[in-house]
């Protein structure tokens, strides 16, 4: 238990320190909404805990929402809008696909913090980032304070979501160069690798590992075997620490 907290600690600090960046150039605080909307916060932590709550998996996948949000053109929100006649979005880029989970509770957060409100004062990228803090501390890591005032982006990019977000079968090379095409570096990656503690990974992306890996344990694999077969059962899970 003490390894699984020092991991989420290590993750909750990459993010405050380091995912800062917005698709504008606005002041951001840790209380911007405390004066249009002071009570949005608990709110938003509130619809958290209820979807963590009905499915522990939930906090790993809001946490991934906002890491996947902030690695494409800053964290803005962008992979949660639909495609438009003008724009193909992320949802479908080969990262995201079949993975990406969540938006649901995005949606049941907003209309609740909108209803809250009175109005629509938070921006759904501070949602992401918000609910990715709440997660973190309701799964045993600790409370960090959370930048505010990111604004919404209008549109997204398929194209850029494939090239800026890392495959799970990237090399140790390729995702160094791919962290210091962000600004990143070792450590920040080794970091941010903290966040896979928590959560479940998919058969269809670790199958080749546990079927043609010389450097496993084999004990390990076989019983990895047993819930992912050769052929068949993409979607089985396992956990991903």
């Amino acid at each position: 238990m003490a390894a699984f907290h020092s991991f989420l600690v290590c993750v909750i600090f990459a993010f405050a320190a380091i995912l800062i960046p917005t698709s504008t150039s606005a002041q951001l605080s840790a209380d911007f909404y405390q004066k249009a909307c002071p009570g949005a916060l608990p709110v938003i932590r509130s619809v958290v805990e209820q979807a963590i709550n009905r499915e522990a998996r939930m906090g790993a996948s809001l946490l991934r929402l906002h890491f996947h949000d902030c690695f494409v053109n800053g964290c803005d929100g962008s992979n949660l809008l639909d495609d438009t006649a003008n724009f193909t979005g992320e949802k479908t880029a080969f990262p995201n696909l079949n993975s990406l989970r969540g938006f649901d509770v995005v949606d049941e957060i907003k209309a609740a913090v909108d209803k809250h409100c009175n109005a629509s004062v938070v921006s759904c990228a501070d949602i992401l980032a918000l609910a990715a803090r709440d997660s973190v501390e309701i799964l045993g890591g600790s409370f960090y304070k959370v930048l505010l005032g990111r604004r919404d982006a209008r549109n997204a990019s398929r194209n850029d979501a494939n090239t800026n977000l890392p495959p799970p079968f990237f090399s140790f090379s390729q995702l160094i160069s791919n962290f210091q095409a962000h600004g990143l570096d070792l450590k920040d990656l080794v970091v941010l690798s903290g966040g896979h503690s928590i959560g479940l990974a998919r058969c269809t992306t670790f199958r080749a590992r546990i079927y043609n890996d010389t450097n496993i344990d084999k004990s390990f694999a076989a019983s990895m075997q047993q819930g992912c077969p050769v052929n068949g059962g993409d979607n089985n899970t396992e956990p991903l620490d």
